[in-house]
């Protein structure tokens, strides 16, 4: 989806700290999504 506009979200980081997009307007965003079976969240 390279280029596209970025939808709405809301993400929270494993410290607890929550994320929008807002909070990156105005510049490029790059987000990895990996399943938990490969991590130790």
């Amino acid at each position: 989806m390279e280029g596209k506009m970025l939808p709405e979200f809301h993400l929270q980081d494993g410290s607890g700290r929550e994320y929008t997009n807002g909070d990156f307007s105005g510049n490029r965003l790059v987000l990895f999504f990996y399943s938990k079976d490969n991590t130790s969240g």
